[in-house]
């Protein structure tokens, strides 16, 4: 009797002992995530030069608001950290520091600006915490082997310009072409992707390169210069001050070649509607949002949630700023990679889980345009849309088009 007792306490010892390590298998947690709440930092330009970037860190408030309110990602509600950093990147690094080592946050998310993410990449990579969809569109941000930890979100700067050589190589293949470029990281970055979209033709398109710096009061000198080249079409690499003097310069000097615009310079605001709209007639520029303001979305059933969802949870926001669309579809992207890392919340899994979409749509993207990544490409979005401007506004036209090199 005792030892058909004893073979019974030991099976249900064996039973318990299996269901206890089947619950620890199924729920693993790091710093930053418990079974009730799931801590996410963020580090913004709320003050400083480039506050205006400071909406999207309010509307991805907003937006986890929304998501805690219908009962969070798998039961767990998202404390969302964020902090100023005024665009200087010292106080990035000390932003990142108070996030990692005293908020104890699971990731850093959408963190802001090329120079910013620059300065808390290694000792994001070092401690081994993911700096997860940098808000910004530079190259580097795609280097898993050497940068495991860090992954951007928008189209690059390359990928954009490699869009551009493609459709020059296409419908003007005979092109005599001028690039203009800021000389700096961003400027290179651009006319690195332009040169390997054009491929081998780079050489005999190209007639003309002028580079200019930031510090240079006007760029005039060198639209004059480019102009005599007798370039038919131009690539314009440049920031919002630049992009609409180079507009204007054009017209006065009445050089009308094909005109790409890069699309961190495509605002109607702060670019085209200074340089003179009926200067900015027929350039090219390119997109992968829904604009909101424009009329065809009106009805457009991702629209009118992103509007329910404003106002209810951010009525104050600008309906006509990009970066509010922009935060709503990067938040969709963290909420997507969370829920599927279920009950695994490491800082590894969150990771592999963002290194594994595979043609996701958040809500916003224009039509075609999906998410890819995997273990050797942390380029989540890589598709965009061409765009022309007449009248008042862009038209979008042709097919969204990849810009990847390979394709």
């Amino acid at each position: 009797m005792s030892i058909v007792r004893l073979g019974a306490f030991s099976a249900a010892l064996a039973l318990a002992a299996t269901l206890s390590t089947g619950a620890l298998a199924q729920k693993k947690y790091d710093t930053g995530a418990t079974d009730t709440e799931i801590k996410i930092g963020n580090i913004m330009p709320y003050s400083g030069p480039a506050s205006a970037y400071g909406v999207i860190g309010k509307t991805e408030e907003a937006y986890f608001r929304k998501i805690n309110a219908e009962g969070g990602i798998n039961g767990r509600k998202i404390n969302f950290v964020t902090y100023d950093d005024a665009y200087s990147p010292p106080k990035t690094v000390e932003q990142a520091r108070k996030l990692v080592e005293s908020d104890e946050v699971l990731l850093v998310f959408n963190p802001l600006g090329t120079p910013p993410n620059s300065a808390i990449q290694k000792y994001m990579n070092q401690k081994k915490v993911p700096q997860l969809f940098v808000a910004t569109g530079a190259t580097k941000w795609n280097d898993p082997k050497d940068f495991p930890w860090t992954m951007g979100w928008q189209p690059n700067y390359q990928s954009e310009a490699v869009i551009y050589a493609k459709y020059i190589l296409k419908n003007h293949p005979n092109a005599k072409i001028a690039v203009l470029y800021q000389n700096d990281d961003y400027g290179k970055d651009y006319l690195k992707g332009f040169k390997d979209g054009l491929g081998a033709k780079a050489a005999s398109l190209i007639v003309a390169e002028e580079s200019y710096e930031v510090s240079e009061p006007t760029i005039d000198s060198h639209i004059v210069k480019l102009k005599s080249t007798g370039a038919d079409v131009f690539f314009n690499i440049t920031t919002p001050k630049f992009a609409a003097q180079a507009i204007k310069k054009n017209a006065e000097v009445g050089w009308k070649p094909l005109h790409f615009l890069n699309n961190v310079s495509a605002s109607i605001g702060s670019v085209m509607k200074p340089a003179g709209f009926e200067n900015g007639q027929d350039i090219i520029s390119s997109t992968y949002l829904k604009d909101p303001t424009d009329p065809q979305f009106k009805n457009d059933p991702a629209v009118k949630a992103w509007n329910e969802f404003l106002d209810k949870y951010y009525p104050e926001a600008n309906r006509a700023d990009a970066s509010v669309m922009y935060a709503y579809i990067v938040a969709q992207g963290l909420v997507h990679v969370l829920k599927a890392c279920g009950d695994d919340l490491t800082r590894e899994n969150v990771m592999k889980q963002a290194a594994s979409m595979k043609n996701f749509e958040p809500a916003g993207l224009l039509p075609g345009v999906k998410v890819n990544t995997s273990a050797t490409d942390f380029a989540p979005l890589s598709q965009l849309q061409l765009e022309r401007f007449k009248g008042e506004s862009w038209e979008r036209f042709g097919d969204v088009i990849s810009g990847d090199v390979s394709g």
